[in-house]
């Protein structure tokens, strides 16, 4: 087989500036201010131009019928007035994810917009969000579209990582990718798990992928699961145990296929 390397491509000069002046604006206002309100108020004001192409206006329109799905398109552009699948949560940690929420909100529906399907655009916005949501972002992570996580406060994400499109990373336990890692389409990698008779009785496990593990095409990961060093999961694979640095496994439940030679 032959090796291709990824070539290194650019938006235009003049699209290029633009792009990361509002970035760094984005990433020094959320520095600065963690009040959730304040954050929302910016996630708000950005959405606006981003789907509707003009500033926030302070005052919507409600009263005609005409209109009534405009105003609730603006209302929920508003970080406070959505309401996130993580927060119904019984074990959230609610002044974390509050901080957080905003954030979570403005990388979801970026990621529905059209600007979401701009990959260099989106790995460095992705990125900045990454360093204000999670645990730990390292250097060179690509993230793709549709990725999503619970928390974002119990994940870790260490340096040379890819994380391709629809992924979830399941961080109501702590999650932690090693460097290197990488995660393709549609894969799920959880850290907490379900009584089999009682659906509300959770247990939280720390799962752990790699250094430079494989996690292929709609590979899942159970919760407290350890994924070793330079290990693969096979397309479609249900990783339930813990797999051996080197080795190659598949199926499901997976099994060890063989190890690299």
């Amino acid at each position: 087989m032959t090796k291709y390397a990824y070539r290194d491509l650019h938006p235009t000069t003049e699209a290029q500036d633009l792009f990361c002046r509002w970035i760094k604006h984005l990433d020094e206002e959320f520095g600065r201010h963690k009040e959730p309100r304040l954050r929302a108020e910016l996630v708000r004001d950005s959405l606006h131009q981003i789907y509707l192409g003009r500033p926030h206006r302070a005052r919507v329109a409600t009263t005609l019928t005409s209109e009534l799905a405009g105003g609730v398109l603006e209302f929920s552009l508003d970080p406070l007035n959505a309401t996130l699948e993580p927060e119904y949560y019984g074990d959230v940690d609610a002044e974390r994810y509050a901080e957080r929420k905003p954030l979570i909100w403005f990388w979801q529906m970026f990621d529905r917009s059209p600007l979401g399907l701009n990959h260099w655009l989106g790995f460095r916005f992705r990125r900045m969000l990454g360093r204000h949501i999670f645990k730990h972002l390292g250097k060179n992570v690509k993230i793709f579209h549709g990725v999503e996580f619970s928390y974002g406060y119990n994940l870790t994400i260490e340096d040379d990582c890819t994380i391709h499109k629809f992924a979830m990373l399941d961080d109501r336990g702590e999650l932690i990718l090693r460097k290197g890692t990488s995660v393709s389409d549609y894969a799920a990698v959880f850290s907490h798990r379900h009584d089999v008779v009682d659906g509300l009785d959770v247990e939280n496990r720390a799962t752990e992928i790699g250094p430079r593990a494989r996690l292929t095409y709609h590979s899942s990961v159970m919760a407290g699961v350890r994924i070793n060093e330079d290990a693969m999961l096979g397309a479609m694979g249900l990783a339930t145990k813990e797999m051996p640095a080197h080795s190659i496994w598949g199926g499901v439940p997976a099994r060890e296929i063989r190890k690299k030679s």
